[in-house]
């Protein structure tokens, strides 16, 4: 029988290059646009693919992956079903968490903040672009409720696509965008013997970033 790896046993030396406080950009978006690109020029399948961590008004969290679907001058924009688990903990809390993952180039980002609804003509705008059947499982999806089997699902899709044949399909009510607002971005680089760069910048008071480095 072949031996199976433990977990503990799992390690790997990261040989990238470095990050400094001296070749980062003054502004974090900035940053993490240059770090996306350099992501996808690299061929990384979904490197807007991230996680969101949301909690509870008693603290208590949750995460799952979203796509990041814009980066403009206020923040990260993402959307989603208004009705779901992390729309109703957004609700309660609006503080969360964004992190981004990229292992072929030893990345990661973390992002703080306070997440705020976009504006419907947003959500309009980006709900046209949407591929039809995208359009139509906004619909169809009752997000994060019990559902008695997937045939459920389809019969529901199925009578919405009789519906608007030949016709538009509007945005849900309880559909749309979110924009997380950060307060406190880090830029991580693996590098060998553990010895990463950690990167943050903190909004101050004055709302200009403060750039410093963490120990690992």
């Amino acid at each position: 029988m072949q031996d199976v790896k433990k977990i503990s046993e799992i390690r790997e030396d990261y040989r990238e290059d470095g990050l400094l406080e001296s070749e980062v950009h003054a502004n974090p978006l900035k940053q993490f646009e240059l770090w996306m690109q350099e992501a996808i020029d690299a061929g990384i399948h979904q490197p807007n693919a991230m996680t969101l961590i949301t909690s509870t008004a008693k603290g208590v969290p949750s995460g799952r992956i979203v796509l990041l679907k814009e980066v403009d001058e206020e923040g990260f924009v993402f959307f989603t079903n208004y009705r779901s688990q992390k729309a109703m903990e957004l609700e309660e809390n609006p503080r969360a968490s964004l992190v981004f993952l990229w292992l072929p180039q030893a990345r990661q980002i973390r992002v703080d903040g306070i997440v705020k609804k976009t504006s419907e003509d947003v959500s309009d705008e980006y709900f046209k672009t949407r591929p039809r059947g995208s359009q139509i499982g906004a619909w169809a999806s009752a997000q994060s409720e019990v559902v008695e089997g997937r045939e459920e699902l389809e019969e529901r899709f199925a009578a919405l696509e009789q519906q608007y044949e030949g016709r538009e399909i509007p945005r849900p009510d309880h559909w749309g965008g979110y924009t997380l607002v950060p307060s406190t971005l880090e830029f991580w680089q693996g590098r060998p013997s553990r010895l990463h760069d950690r990167i943050t910048y903190q909004l101050g008071e004055n709302e200009e970033w403060e750039i410093k480095r963490l120990a690992p």
